[in-house]
């Protein structure tokens, strides 16, 4: 452990990260590369650190509050668990049972619960062009408030799903691909298919594929996209992607063949969303609460993606990739045929041959959000980091 730590701590202090401390983790393309390396190893420390029965808590009190504006398993735990490990108390605001149900602005509700919080974690998913924009309102409310001396802190805002980018998904599965492949160099020239899959519900969020087109490509990666036509994503975050691969040196391509995608691929990553033109329908959608509109939108949609079962990762389609045995990924809950559905976006035997890696994938995410909340908190945070190390004081205590 002592050698793990010791060069962790010396590869911390050489990534010249400028643009972590006291600043908002809201898009992974906000962040240049040394920023992003940061917080892998940062995530590694801590993990390492808490396996060695080493207390990580570098806050004695405060609060990081949670606001989840849609349902979530994974993400909301994680993003508990990164706060307590860092020593913080955790408070999840209900819209529904506060003063914002009933007419409070953005401004009002941001700072009346900031007096004593460290960060806000927000997942807002939902509404296309919205969810993003209302994390940036959040900021810039606390912006004023600590500036007009409201708040002795300005807490720090990290983006736990949007509609544009999943961030803590997306930087906890390159992490994942780090230590499968040995390093971030190792994966360079990779090819990744990160493929639309059946479903058989509609409207899930656009940001998962996003998210990895939107950062994969900035390391040297063969990052194909593949749906049928008329499924596509965000125009801009795919033209970003492209950009992404032509400055590394990488490529990016989409596809209309599900078995093109995954031909020689190192990694498959399956997973279902919804048009980016259905969900600019959704969101107009709800925000005129007009269920029968909506119930029609599901109804064509649902027999849209009928259209496209045979979308779906089989043993079949694996053997197309390299050597017949690509690394499959996914952010959970797999839609897994003949398990949660009849049928789906991963074969049953598929989705049980990866399944411990899945969630090894998953276990990455609350040191990423710990991670990000420790690089915004402390600008010298190797030395935080050291100080535990030497100091171990024993998470768990021996009787």
């Amino acid at each position: 452990m002592q050698q793990e730590i010791i060069k962790l701590l010396k590869q911390i202090r050489q990534t010249d990260a400028r643009n972590l401390y006291g600043k908002d983790f809201l898009l992974t393309w906000e962040k240049e590369l040394p920023d992003i390396e940061r917080v892998l190893l940062v995530a590694e420390a801590l993990q390492l650190l808490r396996q060695s029965n080493i207390s990580t808590r570098c806050f004695d009190s405060g609060l990081a509050i949670s606001i989840f504006r849609d349902q979530s398993t994974r993400t909301r735990f994680a993003f508990a668990s990164a706060a307590n490990l860092l020593g913080l108390e955790v408070s999840e605001l209900d819209e529904e049972k506060s003063q914002a149900a009933h007419g409070e602005t953005v401004r009002e509700t941001a700072n009346m619960i900031s007096f004593m919080a460290d960060f806000i974690g927000i997942r807002d998913d939902i509404y296309l062009g919205e969810g993003n924009a209302y994390m940036r309102e959040v900021g810039e409310a606390l912006d004023d408030g600590f500036r007009q001396g409201v708040l002795q802190q300005r807490p720090g805002l990290v983006n736990l799903q949007c509609d544009i980018d999943h961030p803590t998904q997306s930087l906890a599965d390159l992490l994942y691909l780090r230590h499968t492949f040995g390093s971030l160099e190792a994966l360079s020239g990779k090819k990744i298919a990160m493929s639309w899959a059946y479903s058989p519900s509609y409207g899930k969020p656009l940001s998962v594929p996003q998210g990895i087109i939107g950062l994969l490509t900035r390391f040297g990666m063969e990052v194909v996209l593949a749906h049928p036509e008329g499924y596509e994503l965000l125009p801009e975050v795919v033209s970003l992607a492209r950009d992404n691969a032509g400055r590394s040196g990488s490529s990016f391509t989409v596809a209309h063949s599900m078995d093109d995608a995954f031909r020689n691929a190192d990694i498959v990553y399956p997973k279902s969303w919804a048009p980016f033109r259905v969900m600019e329908q959704r969101t107009e959608l709800l925000h005129r609460n007009d269920r029968p509109g909506l119930k029609e939108l599901e109804r064509q949609c649902l027999l849209q993606n009928a259209t496209f079962k045979d979308w779906e990762c089989t043993a079949e389609r694996m053997k197309l990739t390299r050597n017949g045995e690509a690394l499959y990924m996914h952010c959970l809950p797999a839609d897994i045929s003949g398990v949660s559905c009849e049928t789906g976006e991963v074969a049953a035997a598929v989705f049980e041959k990866y399944r411990i890696q899945t969630y090894k994938e998953a276990s990455y995410k609350p040191y990423i959000i710990a991670s990000m909340m420790m690089n915004m908190g402390f600008e010298e945070v190797a030395e935080v980091l050291e100080e535990m190390w030497k100091e171990e004081s024993p998470r768990k205590l021996h009787y």
